[in-house]
């Protein structure tokens, strides 16, 4: 197959197709004075590779890292995602048997961002777009071996984000420890392309990750799909920070298995639900489910929900704080199965503490439940003056190395 090359002139990118992982080493003139190397990357990625910080990084398409191939990205690199709709969007997938090793830092985040982001090597932030700015690129996507529940009992099933015409995209599988790399202090920007009807890449989409795979401190800001998505799989994720995006902040579905502890969900104003739970979609259930854990969700007004419970998902709902959202916005108990499995008691809610908008109870934040059910949500929330009167939540603190923080987005 022909490689072909091109030249980044002003970050304007041209559409183009690449097999085998090609690259292009070109500089690009900022001023006179400090040159910086930028560095297309698009197709499969066949040998192990770093991408290094003194580099600006594009996605010229969609970038794989192939089966037994670990990709390594240094702390404080950028990479940016070219402008591309449909089949072309562009997006970094790491495959099932791949690896990528990003280990940022709090002093030094690996920033994931659209080309039209005028960020720049050394900056965390760059001047022109803002969080009305999504849709701009892919996003991440990993994919593992761990089991999933999908319709039809299938062992594996083609990602959502990816066209089912490609090659790769696939996960699922019975490895439970599958481990995928690690994946800390990564800063996810402006994306959420769609690539056809309902179907948009999430900001991070993982996709039967394993147990073994490390995803800590995690910021997604101003996707235009969901923030992070988890189909399936037994990955756990501490320390998440999500932003503005345009439909959930956080969503689960086939049966996972793992948790979320500290996560900080900031709505923006088309956001949909803070936290999407859904169940397993084919016969297999994870009897366990999975827990989240020290949660604040942060409202902006809007008729967003706190949660929307469905497909009969078993789940455990720990330690959350919600403050911020309108007298519409509800703990929604979505369909028979979900009302079947909080009448059975797997799924649960501890310690809530909510401050209520005027005019509601607590009881009037729950719909769709029997009657008999509803205190099993209300004898577990209760309501606060204000979210400074708090006990329960996210440790905020952590995320002061975020652009939301940079950006007092909380």
């Amino acid at each position: 197959m022909k490689t072909f090359y091109y030249l980044i002139v002003l970050i304007f990118i041209s559409n183009f197709a690449v097999s085998c992982g090609s690259d292009n080493d070109s500089p690009l003139i900022i001023d006179e004075e400090v040159p910086v190397t930028v560095v297309t990357k698009a197709g499969i990625i066949k040998a192990n590779e770093t991408w290094t910080a003194d580099k600006i990084y594009i996605l010229g398409g969609k970038v794989v890292v192939d089966d037994g191939v670990t990709l390594t990205i240094e702390a404080g690199t950028i990479i940016k995602g070219a402008e591309g709709q449909g089949s072309l969007a562009s997006a970094l997938i790491i495959d099932q048997g791949g690896k990528l090793n990003a280990a940022g830092t709090d002093a030094k985040p690996i920033i994931f961002t659209s080309v039209l982001d005028n960020i720049q090597i050394g900056q965390k932030a760059g001047t022109n777009l803002t969080i009305a700015d999504n849709g701009l690129w892919g996003g991440v996507i990993v994919l593992g071996r761990a089991p999933i529940s999908v319709s039809g009992n299938v062992a594996t099933k083609q990602i959502e984000g990816i066209p089912a015409t490609d090659t790769f995209g696939q996960y699922g599988g019975n490895i439970a420890n599958d481990n995928s790399g690690v994946y800390k202090y990564l800063s996810i920007r402006h994306g959420g392309i769609t690539i056809g009807a309902d179907n948009e890449i999430n900001g991070l989409t993982l996709g039967g990750v394993g147990s073994g795979t490390v995803v800590d401190h995690i910021e997604i800001v101003a996707n235009q799909d969901d923030a992070i998505e988890i189909f399936g799989g037994s990955v756990n994720v501490t320390n998440i920070l999500t932003w503005a995006q345009g439909d959930d902040a956080l969503d689960f579905d086939e049966a996972w298995s793992g948790s979320i502890k500290n996560a900080l969900v900031v709505m923006g104003v088309g956001s949909d639900s803070a936290m999407e739970l859904d169940g397993p979609a084919g016969s297999a259930a994870t009897e366990a489910g999975y827990t989240i854990e020290n949660v604040t969700l942060k409202g902006v007004g809007t008729s967003s929900k706190y949660a929307d419970l469905r497909d009969g998902l078993i789940a455990n709902m720990k330690n959350v704080l919600a403050y911020g959202f309108s007298v519409d916005s509800k703990v929604k108990v979505n369909g028979v199965d979900s009302v079947t499995e909080l009448a059975n008691g797997r799924i649960t809610f501890s310690n809530w503490q909510v401050v209520l908008p005027v005019g509601v109870t607590v009881a009037d934040l729950i719909t769709g439940a029997n009657p008999a059910d509803i205190t099993k949500f209300t004898n577990n929330v209760t309501a606060i003056a204000s979210s400074g009167a708090a006990t329960v939540g996210a440790n905020t603190s952590v995320f002061s190395w975020t652009y939301a923080a940079s950006k007092s987005a909380y």
